[in-house]
């Protein structure tokens, strides 16, 4: 599916959800001092401008990062990464996931990233090339098929389709499993949709009873506006690390205070 741009829907509530569960993700690794591998099978362009035709079109922002930005602590390593970019892009600038990684990760670590649509792997490859990434145009689960296991063997791997392809939701478990057979050490993520029709609860039933020490972490939210299907974010974690279940309830809480607190007021250029 060559159709979807993420630049419709950045910085939207899911976007908080997963990125900042990846960043802190990411943080605690990085710290342990031993180099790891990070692999993401739909990359994005990297790097969104909220402030573009597209983005202002949906407002998904709105209720996303500029509501929930401040029920994180400044020293959290999701904010320190909007810091980071907002001071070299401008502050409508919004990192995805590749950015995240490339902002957390040292200089012996490892990244794979995944892009099939053209222009947003063009956009990728520029906006990666400060962070010594391989960028590959082909689809993510071929890419992450062929490079599993990597190396260093220690790692993570971001699965965030867009589900436009319906498939998706029956093809995911058997892709998963093949993937954690072959790199059994590996943290897999999945990012899900939660929809009002229901379309992700076979999906999870089947992850769930293959992986029942996985990591589900959900938030719920209201629709981004009226007659948008998506009411919630889901993150499905294969052996999650120590402290991971912790920060995703810690998540839960900030959604949770934040869905009646105002919209940030800060002005659009």
């Amino acid at each position: 599916m060559l159709s979807y741009q993420h630049i419709y829907h950045a910085g939207n509530a899911a976007d908080v959800q997963k990125h900042a569960l990846l960043a802190w993700l990411l943080d605690a690794l990085v710290s342990e001092g031993k180099s790891l591998s990070y692999l993401e099978t739909h990359s994005g362009r990297g790097l969104y401008a909220l402030n573009a035709r597209e983005a202002v079109k949906t407002a998904e922002a709105a209720s996303g990062v500029q509501k929930l930005e401040r029920a994180f602590p400044e020293d959290h390593p999701w904010r320190r990464c909007l810091r980071i970019v907002r001071e070299a892009a401008g502050r409508d600038a919004y990192p995805g996931s590749p950015v995240i990684a490339g902002l957390l990760l040292g200089q012996h670590d490892r990244m794979a990233l995944a892009e099939l649509h053209p222009k947003e792997h063009a956009a990728l490859e520029e906006v990666m090339a400060d962070f010594a990434a391989e960028v590959y145009r082909e689809d993510g689960f071929s890419m992450a098929s062929r490079i599993c296991p990597p190396s260093p063997k220690r790692g993570v791997m971001v699965i965030d389709p867009s589900y436009e392809v319906k498939e998706d939701y029956t093809r995911l478990p058997g892709l998963i499993a093949g993937f954690a057979r072959k790199w059994p050490e590996g943290i897999i993520a999945l990012w899900y949709p939660l929809l009002t029709g229901g379309a992700h609860l076979e999906m999870l039933a089947a992850l769930t009873a293959a992986h029942p020490g996985a990591l589900r972490h959900e938030v719920r939210f209201p629709p981004a506006r009226e007659g948008h299907r998506m009411e919630g974010s889901g993150m499905f974690v294969l052996n999650p690390p120590p402290g991971l279940a912790d920060e995703a309830a810690r998540i839960t809480e900030r959604f949770a205070k934040a869905q009646t607190a105002p919209v940030s007021g800060r002005k659009r250029r």
